[in-house]
């Protein structure tokens, strides 16, 4: 049976997987619930697997190929159907979703093998898949829109798991109220694609908007208008500047939520919904600049957040904002298919990164301080080996994954913008430091924790084996780019290079474009550089003088305050927006509005009824002869009306 005729099984089997946990797990062993999990995930990836084989051989007149499965919406002249589809694009995103998402459930037997909600916590993330993939496979912008609320659900679920406290609760609402701002701006956009195109399809939207005249550079056109409502929806699902807030504080979820949902997947879909509407964006050049700056604002922002937080979570969160920062920055300077590769070589090192430190806490019996930590690499070495590797990744040592994408990035923002690449290229040097810090003061040192209260002990296999597998993926998986080093072919992007064609002309990689890059440039470039002066830097101030970050705190404890607030951001919203919103429900919308208007008005028409009906009770005296009296009075009255009218 050919998975492309039956694509709908894909998403299919994780929902079947969380209903079947959901609703009859109660009774069964955890043993059985990961059965049911693990068995879903499984055949999801087996399905992936042999979908990317089937879509592999087919010819270039079949692509994309999309089935159509019954009209979902008809209304007027509106119609939207059920219906999946797969190009290249979607493939690297499919086997992502899948793959990381496959190696983080068997992860997760392990980590949240004493949890009493374990039945629930699997239910959650095998709903979470089901809608990541319907949001990947729909073949239009409704169908996505499903799979993008879809996730937002799910988060909301998990960043919240654990709802006796009140951090993750508050975190949990954070985070959805925040995406809401943003799904608010997708939804506007949808509304204008549809008035501008009549359809949602992208077989119909992508080539009109790339067959229209580009809006002029500076001017809000129609397609500007589009464009920018639609970065809203991404900047509040990828957490960028002003919508980040929610993200670092998702870190209250369990630790193998914060590696699929918010460092490989969730995270990601607002750069895989830019990247699908490229040709809108290429032909908006106030929207393609507003996502570059903005993006690398994010990515800055983040980084320096990042230099000096304490919890081994945050300092991962705000690098993974960081990095989102990255891909919007590709996306600004029109590498989408740059954008993409980095999404899928962070999905790797930063699920292992999220492992990994998931695989300290549970060392370290649940703490996260990292000043509480130190001497951890010989008593843990395969959590130590596997983040070392996934650390020199993400800080774009060459030969690793981090360093393919990262560079391909930063090329492509030199071409268009020097300001942008200098900015990034700082960013590139911020990364290394906060990571090799972390590093050092999880791994290095001297021993900062009681062992007679913390008995640390290597992960079991379960949870150290999706390790190793993703930190062999965090070494090889930028290789498909290594041939462009040596003036050969960039084989990811050229693989991508029919979906990110404008139609006009065929794509060219960056080394047919550029003549290729010398194999000696690119390891003496300035992003190696920066991220070499990162690590020298973090190895000074943390392995040779450990002493020396305690006098800089103190010397600069303005800037440090500044920095350990995170700006302070939390606290602007908080007295900007939050409570005079509260203070407005409370005073106006409760009491007056409410309870004055609403209240008032019905608990006086009560008031009115009830003071009638006591009246007219008092009038039933029960006396014949005052009934007599009121029976000719009104006979009386009645009459004279009648001869009043006559005249």
């Amino acid at each position: 049976m050919p998975v492309l005729d039956y694509l709908w099984i894909i998403p299919l089997l994780p929902l079947l997987g969380a209903a079947i946990n959901g609703i009859f797990g109660a009774r069964w062993p955890k043993s059985a619930t990961s059965a049911v999990a693990l068995s879903s995930t499984t055949l999801v990836f087996l399905a992936a697997l042999e979908g990317v084989r089937e879509f592999l051989m087919l010819p270039a007149n079949q692509i994309p190929w999309t089935k159509t499965y019954f009209t979902w919406i008809s209304a007027g002249g509106f119609q939207s159907d059920f219906a999946l589809s797969v190009d290249q694009l979607t493939v690297v995103m499919l086997l992502v979703v899948t793959g990381v998402g496959w190696l983080i459930h068997i992860y997760s037997t392990g980590y949240m093998h004493d949890d009493p909600g374990y039945r629930r916590f699997f239910a959650y993330l095998n709903l979470f898949m089901f809608f990541m993939l319907i949001l990947i496979l729909a073949a239009n912008y409704l169908l996505m829109f499903v799979g993008w609320e879809g996730v937002g659900l799910c988060s909301y679920l998990l960043i919240g798991f654990f709802f006796l406290k009140q951090s993750a609760t508050n975190a949990g609402n954070k985070a959805f109220w925040v995406n809401r701002i943003g799904d608010f701006g997708f939804i506007l956009g949808l509304l204008l694609m549809f008035r501008t195109f009549g359809s949602l399809n992208f077989s119909t939207v992508l080539p009109r908007a790339a067959a229209m005249t580009a809006d002029p550079a500076g001017q809000i056109g129609t397609l500007t208008a589009i464009a920018l409502l639609l970065f809203v929806g991404a900047a509040g699902k990828s957490a960028q500047i002003p919508l980040y807030v929610w993200l670092p504080d998702a870190m209250e979820g369990p630790t193998p939520v914060s590696a699929l949902i918010h460092a490989a997947t969730m995270v990601t879909a607002g750069v895989y919904m830019l990247v699908r509407s490229h040709a809108i964006f290429l032909n908006a050049p106030a929207a393609m600049q507003a996502v570059g700056v903005i993006g690398c604002a994010t990515a800055l922002f983040a980084a320096t957040i990042g230099l000096v937080q304490t919890d081994i979570k945050k300092v991962l969160a705000y690098s993974t904002v960081s990095q989102l920062g990255y891909m919007f920055l590709a996306c600004g300077v029109g590498a989408f298919g740059a954008g993409i590769f980095h999404l899928m070589t962070h999905a790797f090192f930063k699920g292992l990164l999220f492992l990994a430190a998931g695989s300290v806490i549970h060392a370290m019996g649940g703490e996260q301080d990292m000043r509480k930590m130190g001497g951890l690499r010989q008593k843990i070495p395969v959590t130590f080996w596997t983040m070392f590797m996934a650390t020199l990744a993400i800080a774009g040592a060459p030969g690793f994954s981090g360093f393919f994408s990262k560079d391909e990035i930063l090329n492509e923002a030199q071409r268009v913008s020097p300001v942008l690449w200098g900015l990034g290229v700082l960013t590139a040097g911020l990364t290394a430091f906060y990571m090799f810090r972390l590093l050092f003061l999880t791994f290095f040192g001297k021993q900062r924790y009681d062992e007679h209260h913390v008995h640390v002990h290597e992960s079991p296999k379960n949870m150290t084996v999706p390790l190793i597998v993703l930190a062999i993926l965090s070494v090889c998986g930028g290789w498909m780019a290594a041939p462009q080093l040596v003036g050969g072919i960039n084989h990811f992007q050229q693989f991508l290079a029919p979906v990110l064609s404008t139609g006009t002309e065929p794509a060219t990689t960056a080394a047919e474009s550029t003549g290729g890059n010398e194999i000696l440039q690119a390891l003496t470039g300035a992003p190696v550089i920066a991220g070499l002066i990162g690590f020298l830097l973090a190895w000074w101030l943390y392995i040779k003088s450990p002493g020396t970050p305690k006098k800089i705190a103190a010397s600069f404890s303005a800037l440090y305050k500044l920095l350990s607030g995170k700006y302070f951001i939390d606290e602007l919203y908080l007295a900007v927006i939050v409570r005079p919103l509260v203070w407005i429900s409370d005073k106006i919308l409760w009491h007056v509005v409410d309870e004055g208007a609403i209240d008032g008005a019905v608990n006086g028409v009560a008031h009115v009824s009830s003071e009638a009906g006591d009246r007219l009770r008092r009038a039933s005296t029960g006396n014949i002869r005052s009934y007599a009296t009121w029976i000719v009075l009104g006979v009386v009255v009645f009459t004279s009306l009648l001869l009043w009218m006559v005249d």
